[in-house]
């Protein structure tokens, strides 16, 4: 008996078993009130709602921002050639000069006594001379006797030429024209070569320098136009490209650009800070797209398509990028409809709803 009741008792056992495992297989039918015999119909995939865009012919630039300082067209740091005791000075700090006007003077009263002296000597050769020419010419004297008059003409000329050297060495002078700096010395000062009197500055026109990624180094040449613009004045100015470098550095992978600006009514200072804008090129007809909308995979770049209420993969080819736009070159057409949002989630034939077309 005992035996019986035990053999029942692992019977009943194993049908609860069976029952439980084959349980979610049999409830959706009586759940359904469907029979085993209907045709099972699965259930249909939903659709995603998601933004879409008309592709339609737009306007693309393709630019290069940079920043630059503005420099001078010429500079130089103002000294004397010799050294002496300053004894004048002849400009106001800050004020334009002429090229050639006279900036200052060094002491010069012994040059000046022997110049006096040379010149007195001279007056005696130059006579000498005349009447060795008459002689010679009445066959009085040798030939060997007038050269030697020349030469000691010429001799004494040259000698004059070199005091009036020296004499020039004791002046500063401006190189150029342009605008006088803060001066580092006074009158009385004793000066040589290596003290500076103050700086001379040509700022019309003015220099831009500035650098640009070595990958637009074919597309940058003199002439090339540019944009600027400094603080406190946010109008863009013009500017042209007049020197290229060549040599690409190699610790930043950029080259140096110039560039050169009138600056005809002297309103900018060398030294200023400028933000540089190039446009390389632009199209008024292209396509371009929100960047958000392009997938790029190993295989190449991907945007999705709406067609018949599904969406629809397409590999593109791509041109210019901006901040919040890319250019395709390859790939769509006007008139095709590009979905922008939830594109990581949309798949080949995923039913899709526009919600703003």
């Amino acid at each position: 008996m005992k035996k019986r009741a035990r053999f029942y008792v692992n019977l009943g056992i194993l049908l609860l078993l069976t029952g439980v495992i084959a349980y979610p297989k049999v409830k959706p039918l009586f759940l359904s009130g469907q029979s085993a015999g209907q045709d099972f119909q699965p259930r249909q995939r939903p659709s995603l709602r998601v933004s879409g865009v008309i592709i339609s012919p737009t306007s693309v630039r393709e630019q290069v921002r940079s920043t630059g300082t503005l420099l001078p067209d010429e500079e130089v740091d103002l000294s004397f050639e010799t050294s002496g005791k300053v004894v004048s000075i002849h400009f106001r700090e800050g004020t334009r000069v002429k090229a050639g006007e006279l900036l200052a003077k060094m002491n010069d009263r012994h040059l000046q006594a022997q110049l006096q002296k040379l010149e007195a000597q001279r007056r005696l050769v130059v006579e000498r001379e005349f009447r060795q020419r008459s002689l010679l010419e009445r066959d009085a004297i040798s030939q060997e006797a007038y050269d030697q008059a020349v030469t000691e003409l010429e001799t004494l000329d040259a000698d004059i030429e070199l005091l009036k050297a020296r004499i020039a060495e004791t002046e500063v002078r401006a190189p150029f024209d342009g605008v006088v700096g803060l001066r580092y010395l006074s009158e009385g000062n004793y000066a040589t070569p290596n003290t500076r009197l103050a700086k001379l500055i040509k700022t019309s026109p003015l220099k831009i320098e500035f650098s640009v990624p070595e990958r637009y180094a074919g597309e940058i040449y003199p002439g090339f136009p540019i944009l600027f613009s400094v603080d406190g004045n946010l109008n863009p100015m013009d500017a042209e490209v007049y020197a290229v470098d060549p040599m690409v550095d190699e610790n930043t992978r950029t080259f140096r650009v110039r560039a050169l600006y009138p600056n005809t009514g002297l309103e900018l200072n060398p030294g200023r800070f400028a933000s540089i804008n190039l446009l390389l090129s632009e199209s008024s007809d292209a396509i371009s797209i929100p960047s958000e909308a392009l997938i790029p995979e190993m295989e190449g770049d991907r945007v999705f398509v709406y067609r018949s209420g599904l969406a629809h993969p397409v590999y593109v080819r791509t041109g210019i990028r901006t901040e919040d736009r890319i250019q395709i070159v390859d790939g769509l057409a006007f008139g095709d409809t590009l979905l922008t949002t939830g594109v990581l989630q949309l798949r080949q034939g995923l039913p899709v709803e526009l919600d703003n077309l």
